[in-house]
């Protein structure tokens, strides 16, 4: 059992002894204080039952400390700070002896079967096939597939889903597009319209187009070939670029279906039986207002398109029906007026939307020393993914894509993701791996066995216990990260185990003593033993990001 579930177990046990009542969320989660000298652990339970039982918090705190039971193998001291804070400090002794469950299951450290048998669903990119992908996708390719990984951590079967109309509007204005750049490579003086797709990409479809059918189109406008062969090409291209960054879609779910199989019309229906549809001005509008929301919205417009919201609500409908557990949405800000419409009426046709979770993403800004980057490009009127691929490398591009909150508007400095240097949190990061790697071949070069354990109850000085103390903090920030949705909380986590082994190895350059590789076998093998122990968590670590892990830099 983890240190921080034992002090958990005995908080709760002494709270009711001390007469207190104690519900599932009062106690339940400790903090970590930023002052070292408050403990390992801090419970705030004395404050959050104050108001309830009209008593001074520290009064409170005592009572509880004087019912505490916790073996001191565990705890090797418990102190009231402040205003009836209680801190915990954990016996050095264990927290090397907890070093063990690492080393001993190296492969599966930091991850759980707590929800094995249950399954999610993750839906992210979701772009139609009209263009190559950007660096806006790029940051929500990133994420839907890390907040997978992360799921996939914690047990669940992950379907990774890609959702795409390839008809409407948007589709007929790129087949027009690409007929006019084929007319053009025939000699035909036509230019395209301002609604039609710009960039060299769709010359390039237009050359295609011409190698497959040569002039057979030159008098034949014949939209739908185009637009067939300009899908085909673009969603070639898409896989492509998600598979440089190491995603690989399970479902591609095409809009149409839910023309084609009646879902639709069948939503329509159902919204007109409990009066949530009604006519006006040639439209079909959603009674939104009846929902809660400030407006009502047009759910077909007067031309009889659809607006965005309707095969949205039966998309919705299909992946509840489908069975899971678990459905995550993950769109970009300017879906943020939208979805709550689609969810209200998903609700109001009498499904339960609990399992539903849509994160909202913010935009992305390239820069280079703190000024914004128009790349120029060979594609598209817009940066792609790709070229920024090119330029970074998948690493630092997942990396950064995922390195600030999703809320946070993300300034994606070019000339930092390509730096070799510590101020590249990504350099930083997989320098830490490589250097753990070089000190466990050094050495094996010196004659140690590093496949036998060492006694970890050697390990006691400040760096080694403070390093020890973060590698056990894996399960629990992987668990969070997974379940609360902030994914960014792992890169974070990952810099300072970082920093904690970069301070363990200097230690041993300032003192003989501290050194990794010694004369003294016993205290050697321990401290590879610890190498090893944060060379899992970084490996593990890198691999619910999706980036490398090398052995040299």
């Amino acid at each position: 059992m983890k240190a921080e579930q034992i002090v958990i177990n005995a908080l709760v046990e002494a709270a009711q002894s001390a007469g207190y009542e104690i519900n599932e969320k009062i106690g339940r989660e400790l903090s970590v204080p930023k002052q070292k000298e408050h403990g390992d652990f801090a419970s705030n339970i004395a404050l959050m039952l104050a108001p309830k039982v009209k008593q001074k918090p520290r009064d409170i705190a005592e009572k509880i400390v004087k019912n505490l039971h916790i073996d001191k193998k565990y705890i090797s001291e418990v102190t009231i700070a402040g205003p009836g804070f209680i801190n915990f400090f954990i016996n050095d002794s264990f927290i090397a002896d907890s070093l063990q469950q690492i080393l001993e299951s190296p492969d599966s450290y930091g991850f759980s079967e707590k929800h094995k048998g249950k399954t999610a669903q993750v839906e992210f990119v979701s772009a139609n096939p009209t263009g190559p992908l950007s660096i806006g996708h790029g940051r929500q390719a990133v994420i839907g597939d890390v907040v997978a990984r992360l799921l996939e951590s914690q047990g669940y079967d992950v379907t990774r889903e890609y959702y795409f109309n390839n008809a409407g509007r948007q589709m007929r204005k790129l087949g027009e597009s690409v007929y006019i750049r084929y007319l053009n490579l025939l000699g035909v003086k036509r230019e395209l319209g301002e609604d039609h797709y710009q960039g060299e990409y769709i010359v390039e479809i237009a050359k295609a187009a011409l190698d497959d059918k040569g002039d057979a189109y030159l008098n034949n406008e014949d939209i739908e070939y185009f637009k067939s062969l300009s899908e085909k090409i673009i969603f070639g291209e898409i896989k492509k670029t998600c598979l440089r960054l190491g995603i690989n879609f399970d479902v591609f779910f095409n809009e149409r279906s839910l023309y084609e199989n009646g879902e639709i019309d069948k939503v329509i229906s159902m919204l007109k039986e409990k009066d949530l549809v009604y006519e006006k001005d040639g439209a079909v509008w959603f009674r939104t207002t009846a929902l809660g929301q400030d407006q009502d919205r047009v759910l077909v417009k007067s031309t009889g398109e659809p607006t965005y919201r309707l095969p949205d609500i039966a998309y919705h409908k299909n992946k509840i029906e489908r069975g899971f557990d678990k459905i995550v949405d993950i769109f970009g800000s300017d879906h943020i007026a939208t979805y709550p419409d689609v969810l209200a009426a998903v609700k109001a046709l009498g499904y339960d939307t609990s399992m539903i979770t849509v994160l909202i993403h913010q935009f992305v800004t390239l820069t280079e020393n703190g000024k914004t980057v128009k790349m120029s490009t060979r594609k598209a009127n817009f940066v792609t993914l790709d070229e920024l691929i090119d330029e970074v490398g998948t690493d630092a591009t997942r990396y950064f894509f995922i390195n600030r909150t999703l809320s946070s508007h993300l300034n994606f400095d070019i000339a930092l993701a390509k730096k070799q240097s510590d101020e590249n949190p990504v350099f930083y990061v997989q320098y830490a791996h490589a250097r753990i790697c070089s000190v466990i071949s050094h050495a094996k070069e010196k004659g140690f066995n590093t496949d036998e354990q060492g006694d970890v109850s050697m390990l006691s000085s400040e760096e080694e216990i403070n390093l020890i103390k973060g590698l056990l903090e894996f399960p629990e920030v992987v668990e969070k990260s997974a379940l609360n949705f902030e994914p960014h909380k792992l890169t974070g986590y990952l810099e300072k185990i970082a920093t904690l082994y970069h301070k363990f190895q200097h230690a041993g350059k300032v003192d003989d003593k501290m050194r990794v590789v010694g004369e003294n076998k016993d205290l050697t093998l321990a401290r590879i033993s610890l190498c090893k122990a944060a060379k899992t968590v970084l490996y593990n670590g890198f691999k619910l990001l999706g980036i490398s892990a090398p052995e040299r830099m």
